[in-house]
């Protein structure tokens, strides 16, 4: 019998554990028998990493901003080499594939910001992955306040647009999390690791 793939994305803001639960999942399906893909973005492609350092650092001997609108394909640019060259060979090999972030951290951080609607980004990363979506997105939701507090290295451009941001930012995590409840379980991060980690494997169990 073949083996189905699965793919799983962990959203929230920056700070409230991510790395600690992906890190976790990761050891729970390999000791299952499978083989796991851990992969994040921006950034989890050789190309992609040259877009992140655009997104990130501006473009060399430029003195002009990237436009919103192209800002919004660099980062579909990524995605679609994400999905082309990591995520669907590793699905169709029959691999758990875990990405820290994905289509929805998109949505939450450039959403209200930016020039474009929510549902133009969407579309846009639709078509960029071909339609795919995580069968399972885990949403580590915590206060930013607290969560800020955790960051132990200096805040990069998203991080330092202050606590609205964040606020703002954490509520449209959980408006999307409302829109779609069979792909989302909202995990609230301020527990305990241990706690937090039981909430996803009690879930996980069924998707294995």
């Amino acid at each position: 019998m073949d083996m189905q793939g699965i793919f799983i994305s962990f959203e929230g803001v920056d700070g409230v554990g991510k790395t600690t639960q992906v890190e976790r999942l990761r050891e729970y399906c390999e000791a299952r028998g499978r083989e796991v893909v851990v992969t994040r973005e921006p950034g989890g492609t050789p190309l992609g990493a040259t877009i992140r350092q655009l997104l990130l650092n501006g473009v060399p001997q430029s003195s002009a901003d990237i436009a919103p609108r192209a800002e919004a394909l660099l980062f579909a640019a990524d995605r679609a080499q994400h999905v082309a060259e990591v995520i669907r060979p590793a699905l169709q090999r029959g691999a758990v594939v875990i990405t820290d972030r994905y289509l929805d951290s998109s949505l939450a951080y450039q959403a209200g910001g930016r020039e474009l609607t929510a549902q133009e980004i969407r579309d846009l990363s639709m078509w960029a992955t071909n339609n795919l979506l995580p069968e399972r997105t885990y949403l580590l939701d915590m206060d930013p306040a607290l969560s800020h507090a955790r960051l132990e290295h200096g805040e990069d451009r998203m991080e330092s647009a202050g606590d609205d941001f964040q606020r703002r930012t954490r509520q449209a995590f959980l408006d999307l999390a409302a829109d779609e409840p069979d792909r989302f379980r909202v995990i609230d991060a301020g527990k305990p690791i241990e706690q937090v980690w039981a909430a996803i494997e009690s879930d996980v169990k069924g998707l294995l």
